[in-house]
């Protein structure tokens, strides 16, 4: 089998100015990368240009492969219509392929057949702005008890439902499709995964919080190596991208060396 695609997105190191962060995606032969529009003093929130953020890629060879993202794209108003249209052009405009979709993570919205009909609205409304673009939509259900879109199943309904499956596509984040206890994947509707560990051997599966979420090893209690086998032995090709939230993460002085070792050590898993 093929070596794992990984991707690194900049909460890998959302300190790290993002010609570094590119730059080290490089020194690690990585050449997939998310970049976010939620990380103060940084791109793309500092108000870094597109065309400057598409020229620093394009420099150290790195396929932007999603902006991370629509918050409450499942809560359909205008403010949100704004949001969107501001970062689909975006997107377009600095080479980026798709546009990640985080749904309500409030407590509110989760109502049976409200949370349905919110998921049906949103995507009706995204699908003719993406497709003017030419920007993939990735819906991210969160595994959290709180959220409103939980289930992958649920959102791939809704994208056949539209016959959507060219616009829309799902992530899988190990870290939710741990917590939503949902054992069904959908790799032909993946466009991206995001990967995650939590290595702390106390807190409980209902306790995991972003903060918990560190680069896979050997301790992971997400079993990510074989959530990767799944995904691959059932045909997913996709990127399979670094996503850790952890404080003492962020803080580490050479981000790189760790990242190199938990890719070595999915790659040797798998």
């Amino acid at each position: 089998m093929n070596s794992i695609r990984f991707a690194l997105n900049h909460m890998c190191a959302p300190s790290m100015p993002i010609d570094d962060f590119f730059a080290m995606a490089k020194l690690l032969d990585v050449h997939s990368v998310e970049i976010r529009n939620d990380l103060a003093g940084n791109a793309i929130l500092n108000g870094t240009p597109a065309a400057v953020i598409k020229a620093s890629a394009a420099v150290c060879g790195m396929t932007i492969i999603s902006i991370n993202a629509l918050q409450r794209f499942n809560e359909w108003n205008d403010t949100r219509a704004e949001e969107a249209r501001a970062l689909i052009d975006y997107a377009s405009d600095c080479g980026a392929k798709a546009l990640v979709l985080v749904p309500i993570n409030d407590g509110s919205g989760r109502q049976d057949g409200i949370r349905q009909a919110n998921l049906l609205t949103a995507l009706q409304a995204l699908k003719p702005m993406l497709d003017a673009a030419g920007i993939i939509g990735l819906v991210e259900p969160l595994g959290f008890a709180i959220c409103s879109l939980s289930s992958k199943r649920e959102a791939a309904a809704a994208i056949d439902h539209l016959g959507a499956q060219s616009t829309f596509k799902l992530v899988h984040d190990t870290f939710h499709h741990h917590l939503a206890g949902e054992n069904a994947i959908f790799p032909a509707m993946t466009g991206l995964v995001h990967l995650s560990g939590v290595s702390d051997p106390d807190v409980t599966i209902a306790d995991m919080r972003d903060p918990h979420r560190v680069l896979v090893d050997e301790n992971d209690r997400l079993d990510n190596v074989g959530q990767i086998k799944a995904l691959r032995e059932a045909g997913y090709i996709g990127p399979f991208s670094f996503e850790p939230f952890a404080s003492d993460v962020h803080a580490l002085e050479k981000p790189a060396v760790a990242l190199k070792a938990s890719m070595e050590y999915l790659a040797s898993g798998v």
